[in-house]
């Protein structure tokens, strides 16, 4: 394992008391033998590695799909290699590829980034469109409460219009994502129906994952989606669920787990959430 716990505990305690916060993301890491046949855990997420190590072009799968199903039933994430982006949902992965089709995925593929957790909403609200994304964000932003916690979100409904991005399969030496996404297909849709799979994490969970919202789209009939990018809702049914702790497993060779993302990091996700 290249980093100590205990340095996550630090670096969290450290960001809590600069910025007041009461509420807590309780960071765990795993060691890679306890990934596999552990019990389910509620309101836990599971992550195998970190944005920091996708934003410099750590592609190569680590875990595989078998493992992931143990560990969530609702998420996201990519595949080895950056080759596409990936949906998780009612137990199912999908793996969108780069002209935005979406198929079922081999248990044995592997991911080198995701986000699973077993989702369990604890608030169900109808929406009353149209409502785009910004429209949305603002909506969660106003009613999920403590900005400190982390939450997963699904909405399941009718789209006046969806538009998403993929991305292709990469070839080592593997550019940064930055240069990936650059030249990546966007795919658009109209009068769909379909979900939104994402979640709302922390500020102070920078070096870790995407702060903000992180949102993947499929298509009722589970043909198509991608990575949100745009969207109109017409009509929909939101459900939230809260989550209290994250168990994160890093991959050999990934060294920085906890740092807070640079400003020129920051700039470049920011470049690669908004399309």
């Amino acid at each position: 394992m290249p980093i100590d716990a205990g340095l996550i505990e630090a670096l969290r305690v450290e960001r809590f008391e600069e910025e007041g916060v009461i509420g807590a993301l309780h960071v765990e890491l795993l060691e890679r033998e306890e990934v596999r046949g552990s019990e389910p855990t509620h309101h836990t997420l599971f992550q195998t590695s970190t944005v920091e190590a996708l934003l410099d072009g750590n592609y190569d799968g680590d875990v595989t799909f078998a493992e992931l199903g143990a560990r969530g039933d609702f998420g996201l994430g990519t595949f080895n290699a950056l080759d596409g982006e990936m949906v998780g949902l009612d137990g199912v992965f999908y793996q969108v590829t780069s002209d935005g089709r979406a198929s079922e995925v081999d248990e044995q593929a592997k991911t080198p980034f995701a986000v699973v957790t077993f989702f369990e909403p604890g608030q169900l609200e109808t929406l009353d469109g149209p409502m785009d994304y910004a429209a949305l964000q603002a909506h969660l932003d106003r009613n999920l409460g403590d900005p400190t916690t982390v939450y997963a979100v699904r909405v399941d409904g009718r789209f006046d219009y969806v538009k998403t991005r993929s991305v292709p399969r990469q070839r080592k030496p593997y550019p940064p994502l930055i240069e990936v996404v650059e030249h990546q297909p966007t795919i658009e849709f109209r009068y769909v129906r379909g979900s939104l799979v994402g979640f709302r994490f922390p500020d102070y969970t920078g070096g870790l994952i995407v702060p903000g919202y992180h949102f993947h789209f499929i298509t009722e009939d589970k043909s198509a989606g991608g990575h949100l990018l745009e969207c109109s809702i017409s009509h929909g049914e939101l459900r939230i669920d809260h989550e209290s702790d994250l168990e994160l497993e890093l991959p050999e060779g990934v060294q920085e787990a906890v740092s807070d993302l640079s400003a020129s990091q920051e700039e470049m996700l920011r470049r690669i959430e908004n399309g």
